[in-house]
């Protein structure tokens, strides 16, 4: 009887190391067939002339199979030579992430996305930077102006620019891309809290973080106002409400401190710090 049933154990032990050396070989077979038709697969992508993605006709041409969408000030010409090394290759083999790294260090390029069309057409879509604001970069022989937008990214102006910004005062070229973004919001939260009031001013500084002035065109004048760091709104209907009376008495004052909420002081030139 023990060795009838030692028999019929080794029969099932054999049996079970069978089946499982069949689906082994079977997971083996298949796996590297798949494998293999991987490998062809993507051989013929490569290889294969209909999947290449056709140049420019001529110098001086683009690309019929390079689609750019959203671009208006961004540099067309800069965007479409990052794609220069992939005319008459395969468009498997575009190299997706390291193009749109090299989008997004173009300057007026806030964010991109790359798309393939198969069999050999590419489209780029462009989100651009909005610029909230003028400013003025003192060189060193001479200033030029720029914008700059929500980052405290500074952006080279498009000719015939149709922009109707304020001027922000207090960015320096030096200064680092996060102080800059912090002047900047600082500078769109003043204009929020102005809402209409905001109309008439043609300058906001923002070299104190913790003062912010702003230049208000009154009466033909150029008004310099510091509001502090809050309360932005009613400390400049006060000074609207009682500035006729403020001229009448002093018409040539042309600096006023708005800090504090129950008084309007005049500034003497030199005294607007």
């Amino acid at each position: 009887m023990a060795a009838q049933a030692s028999t019929k154990n080794r029969a099932r032990n054999l049996r079970i190391a069978l089946r499982y050396g069949l689906i082994i070989a079977a997971v083996t077979v298949t796996l590297t067939a798949g494998i293999y038709t991987s490998q062809r697969l993507q051989q013929f992508m490569i290889r294969d002339p209909r999947f290449f993605l056709p140049g420019p006709a001529d110098y001086g041409f683009e690309s019929p199979n390079l689609e750019l969408d959203g671009v208006k000030f961004a540099s067309r010409a800069q965007i479409l030579r990052l794609f220069e090394h992939d005319y008459g290759r395969s468009l498997y083999l575009l190299p997706i992430a390291e193009r749109r790294n090299a989008l997004l260090n173009i300057r007026w390029v806030h964010d991109a996305s790359i798309e393939r069309i198969w069999p050999n057409r590419i489209v780029v879509r462009i989100a651009e930077r909005q610029p909230v604001a003028f400013i003025k970069l003192q060189g060193d022989s001479m200033a030029r102006w720029a914008l700059i937008d929500g980052d405290g990214v500074i952006l080279d102006p498009p000719a015939k620019a149709p922009f109707q910004l304020p001027v922000l005062a207090g960015i320096q070229p030096r200064d680092n891309q996060d102080l800059r973004g912090k002047r900047v919001r600082r500078m769109l939260r003043l204009m929020k809290d102005l809402g209409g009031l905001a109309k008439n001013v043609s300058e906001a500084d923002a070299v104190d973080l913790d003062n912010l002035k702003i230049t208000e065109q009154l009466e033909g004048s150029a008004i310099v106002l510091m509001l502090g760091d809050r309360n932005f709104a009613p400390r400049l209907q006060n000074f609207l409400d009682h500035f006729a009376d403020i001229h009448h008495k002093m018409p040539n004052a042309t600096s006023f401190d708005l800090r504090l909420d129950d008084r309007i002081t005049a500034l003497e030139a030199g005294d607007d710090r």
